[in-house]
Formats: structure tokens, C-alpha cells, sequence
């Protein structure tokens, strides 16, 4: 009998390691944050997911339960822009449940806040480091830091099946795949190779409802509606703009090296515009914190950081970097990395847009996977901020225009409390554009209320 149940039980504990093996070990709980005041009042794991040949690569992610139903609301994929933009980013600046304390900083740990308008409100999030090379997701192998817009699709559908093995209670919850700025490219993809996968029975079944794009890259034509940007907002002269219609041809991008008058007519367009910020253009212009080497920092680690912020002339955090510049301290704090359980020695320092990622882009338009996704029936919201010259709404606008599909629910005003929110538009292929009024490149960072508001009642099904 006793041989019998020694038996049984390494037969068990063999099982259990196969399935930790190939499934992973569900992540693991972080029940407390350096520089947030307790215990979290809501549920975060972090954990690897090893993807790819042999696992080399090792995607970094923090899942966050939904506060309201979290057994039956829907889960969402958040991947942040770049490419190699971290989601930390996503989630302490955009959509998530915690946020930044905005004030200035005096030398100890940034401390760590809830953020009323967390999406976490309505679904939970999974916020996903990719491509490999981004925020803590890393590599075993130099070979297999070198990435592209088809294998990280792959390699991120790879996750999320892993993922929902792990989780195996989420996987009837509604599915959603979403992002901004550069998961344009990225999310349509991914959204089609789940929707293959299901097709092709490919297990587990993904319950994919649809997809969600902020301010998205999608096509290379997109830069050449900054002209008609920069003269709808008064950045430039009336004149200029007919100039430029006329000698580039409205081309912003691949003018002729030979057409003098038109390099000439550039020449002065990115000079009126060179003081204004790209990704809200009300915003005090102070540089563009992808890293902290963009600003002279990494080379100087050896002063404080608090001695780096007040370097600008300006007090802190009136510029937006100054906001960002305070999450590298505190994700490069050891204690920090330490509570959401980040591998030791796996990276360097923290990173927030990677800039250096070993990456090739491979797909220059996605509209193709909008119009194939449409066709199967798929829910999509695409909203801009209207404020972003990066990507201009009038760029969302124009390739929407292109499907050629039927408006079901003309342009109006969506409003919160009372308040014009921005503009919004509806097709027949389910479909949603909307505008958010005052808006930057990331929406939900300058109009926080309203995204939470849209996202709210875009997920219930009900007219923004």
C-alpha cells in the first residue's frame, strides 16, 4: 500500500511539473508596491510567458483583475506603442489602476496613487512588454532579441494562448486586443491570427469580440495629413498650405530631392512647427522621454535625479517628460523590482520606449486586416485624440473612409457630464470612430474621464 501511494504520488508530481513545463506557473501575486501607501486595493500579477523555439523569449506581463465582475467582463490585451514602448507605460500613464503622483520630486521613491479612471473599472487588462527587447521582457540568446512586425504578432498570439492555459477561468470572458500609436500595425494582425486560430480549432478557443486602437499608425500616407493638420489648427498661414498643395502636391513625406520648391515650402512647415509638441500640441515642448539616454541622463547616473529634473529652467512637471522621467526611478528601484517579481539579471535598466530594440519593420499598412476583421464580423473602436499632429485624426478619418462601408449612426457629439467629449461616427461593418476633444497622442493621458467614459460604454454595447 505504502509503495502504491509513493507510486500515485510521483505520478502526480510528474503531472503537475509537465504542466508547469509547458503551461508556466500562472504568474505570481503582488500584493504590495513601494511608494503606494498599503496594501493594493485590487489584484495584480506579474509573470514570464516563454514564447518563440526552445522559450527563448520571455514576455514580460502585469495582469490586472476587474474590479466590478471580473468572472464574466471582458479581458483586454494592452500593448503600447513604439515598437518597444513598455506597457508600464500603459499602465501607470493611460489606462491602468495606478498612477504617478504628479508633484516634484525630492529625491526619495515616486510615490504611487490610484487612478479613478482605470479601465480596470469595466475589464481586466493584461499589459503586455512587447516586442522582446521591451520594458522587462527579455532574451536567453542574442538571436533571439532580433524581432519583426509578423513574429512578434506570432509570438504575442502564442502568449495569449499560454496566458488563458494558465488561466483556464477567463477563457469564455470576452476577448479584446488593443493599444495605440504603433499597435496599429500590430493589433489587426494579432486580432486576425486569433480569429485564424479559432477558425482552425486551434485550442484554447479565444473568445475574440473585437479590437481597440488609440491614435493608430496604420499607413505610410498618414504623415502627409500633418499639412492639413498644422492649417486646420492655425500652425501655419493660409498661403503656405496652397503653396504646399500645389508645389508637393499635399505630400508631406518621399518629395522629389529635385522639386526645389516644394523641399523649400518643407523647409518652412517644419520650421514653424519644430516649437510645438507633436503629441499634443498645447503642451510645454520639452523633448520626448523614450529614454532616459535621449536626454543626457544614462551617461550621468551618477548625479540624482533630483538633481536631473530640476536641471530644466522650467519647475517640475510642467512639462510632460518630467511625469515619464519619474518612472524610470522608480522601476529601476530594487525594491520595486523586487515586489512585481522581475527575474535578476535579466535586463538593464528600465527602459521606457526602447529605442535601441533589434527590430525590423515588415508591415507598412494594416488596412487590410481592418477590412478582413470587418468581414467577419468583429467590433472595432478607433479613437483620437484630436490634439496629436503625430497621428492626425484626419489620417484615421481617411483610411476608415477607404473601407467604403455604410454610416449607420452619423457624426454627432458624445458628451460627459453635460460636456462635449469629442465627436463620434458609426458603420455598418460595427465599426466605431470617435474623436477625444483636447486629446494628445495618448488620449486617455490628457482626458482621462472621458476615455473611461467611452471605453465604459463602448464595452457594454451601448452608443458613446
Amino acid at each position: 500500500m505504502v509503495t502504491e501511494k509513493l507510486i500515485n504520488s510521483a505520478q502526480i508530481w510528474c503531472c503537475v511539473f509537465l504542466y508547469l513545463l509547458v503551461f508556466g506557473d500562472g504568474g505570481s501575486q503582488v500584493k504590495f508596491l513601494p511608494g503606494f501607501q498599503g496594501p493594493l486595493p485590487f489584484e495584480l500579477e506579474t509573470g514570464y510567458i516563454g514564447v518563440g523555439e526552445s522559450e527563448d523569449v520571455q514576455l514580460f506581463y502585469y495582469f490586472t483583475k476587474s474590479e466590478s465582475q471580473p468572472e464574466s467582463d471582458p479581458i483586454i490585451l494592452w500593448l503600447t506603442g513604439g515598437p518597444g514602448c513598455s506597457a508600464l507605460s500603459g499602465l501607470l500613464f493611460e489606462i491602468g489602476p495606478i498612477t504617478l503622483e504628479k508633484e516634484k520630486y525630492n529625491g526619495s521613491l515616486p510615490r504611487i496613487v490610484l487612478n479613478p479612471y482605470s479601465w480596470t473599472k469595466v475589464a481586466s487588462i493584461i499589459f503586455l512588454d512587447s516586442p522582446v527587447g521591451t520594458g522587462f521582457s527579455y532574451a536567453k540568446t542574442p538571436s533571439a532579441l532580433q524581432s519583426s512586425d509578423m513574429q512578434t504578432c506570432h509570438e504575442t498570439y502564442e502568449f495569449v494562448r499560454k496566458w488563458l492555459n494558465d488561466h483556464p477561468e477567463f477563457i469564455s470572458n470576452p476577448f479584446y486586443v488593443a493599444g495605440d500609436s504603433y499597435a496599429g500595425i500590430l493589433v489587426p494582425i494579432i486580432s486576425q491570427l486569433i480569429s485564424d486560430g479559432n477558425e482552425m480549432e486551434i485550442h484554447p478557443q479565444i473568445n475574440l469580440q473585437g479590437y481597440m486602437l488609440g491614435n493608430p499608425k496604420t499607413f505610410p500616407e498618414e504623415n502627409d495629413y500633418k499639412i492639413q493638420f498644422a492649417h486646420g489648427m492655425a500652425l501655419i498661414s493660409d498661403e503656405l498650405y496652397e503653396s504646399l498643395q500645389v508645389n508637393c502636391n499635399g505630400k508631406y513625406q518621399s518629395v522629389d530631392p529635385s522639386n526645389a520648391k516644394c523641399l523649400q515650402d518643407i523647409n518652412t512647415l517644419n520650421e514653424l512647427i519644430n516649437g510645438i509638441d507633436g503629441a499634443q500640441i498645447l503642451d510645454w515642448t520639452c523633448g520626448f522621454a523614450v529614454s532616459m539616454a535621449d536626454d543626457d541622463i544614462a551617461s550621468q547616473r551618477r548625479r540624482s535625479l533630483h538633481q536631473q529634473l530640476n536641471h530644466h529652467p522650467l519647475s517640475a512637471l510642467k512639462c510632460h517628460i518630467d511625469w515619464y522621467r519619474l518612472s524610470y526611478y522608480w522601476a529601476d528601484n530594487e525594491s520595486v523590482r523586487d515586489a512585481l517579481h522581475i527575474n535578476k539579471g535579466s535586463i538593464g535598466s528600465w527602459t521606457r520606449c526602447n529605442l535601441k530594440l533589434q527590430y525590423k519593420i515588415t508591415t507598412w499598412n494594416s488596412i487590410p486586416y481592418h477590412a478582413n476583421l470587418s468581414a467577419k464580423g468583429y467590433r472595432s473602436l478607433i479613437y483620437s485624440g484630436d490634439h496629436d499632429m503625430m497621428v492626425p485624426f484626419l489620417s484615421t478619418q481617411a483610411w476608415i473612409r477607404s473601407l467604403n462601408y455604410s454610416i449607420v449612426d452619423e457624426w454627432r457629439p458624445w458628451t460627459v457630464e453635460g460636456q462635449v467629449a469629442g465627436y463620434t461616427r458609426t458603420y455598418s461593418n460595427q465599426m466605431t470612430f470617435a474623436t477625444v476633444k483636447g486629446g494628445g497622442h495618448t488620449a486617455p493621458e490628457y482626458k482621462p474621464p472621458e476615455c473611461q467614459a467611452m471605453i465604459e460604454r463602448w464595452l457594454s454595447y451601448k452608443p458613446l
